[in-house]
């Protein structure tokens, strides 16, 4: 299977695309800072570019998108587009244009997470970029042509992350192991419109 994974270079991405890989199937690694193939999602130039390099697909990933985290005083109109340009409209125009390239009974696997449900301090931003793309999961999902599924993963903050740790106070990390299998379900599986929570 033909994989492309946005968001290569960070802790989510890399992981799954080294296990992923080690199960024969072409990875293709995107990131800002890739030595394969540069994206930047909050351009859709950028993306535009991207699939025109990597052709016909089966499947993407995106683990990518940043959004604003800080103190609710320093929310303003330019702070939330952070989260709404990157997390959301990045990972919203992933699909829109990849549906050009990726082939019949394809998926798209966008990440979320459980700040969606379960806000903390310090990420509006993040709480509301991670609904709207929940949404739009839900939305694409009966709407995508030729069989093209899509689905979201949800975890809450990841093990391979302790630096985020104290913002998730009483919160049970997800494991690499749980992330990976959540991302395969939607990868291997038959559902589509789902918000799965390794």
């Amino acid at each position: 299977m033909k994989i492309v994974i946005v968001g290569a270079s960070g802790t989510m991405g890399q992981h799954l695309a080294d296990v992923l890989e080690k199960e024969n199937h072409e990875i293709i690694r995107a990131s800002r800072s890739s030595q394969n193939i540069k994206v930047d999602t909050t351009s859709i130039e950028s993306i535009e570019e991207m699939f025109a390099k990597i052709g016909a697909f089966d499947a993407l990933i995106s683990t990518a998108g940043e959004t604003f985290v800080g103190p609710w005083k320093n929310l303003n109109n330019q702070t939330f587009r952070k989260g709404i340009e990157g997390k959301m409209m990045g990972q919203i125009n992933l699909v829109l244009i990849g549906q050009q390239y990726i082939n019949p009974k394809g998926s798209f696997t966008l990440i979320t997470g459980a700040l969606t449900n379960e806000p903390q301090v310090n990420f509006a931003n993040a709480s509301a970029a991670n609904g709207a793309v929940e949404g739009f999961v839900r939305a694409a999902a009966i709407e995508l042509p030729n069989g093209i599924r899509i689905n979201a993963v949800s975890p809450t903050v990841i093990e391979n992350s302790p630096q985020y740790f104290p913002y998730f106070p009483g919160e049970i990390p997800t494991t690499m192991k749980q992330l990976e299998f959540g991302f395969k379900k939607s990868l291997f599986g038959a559902v589509t419109g789902h918000i799965i929570k390794p």
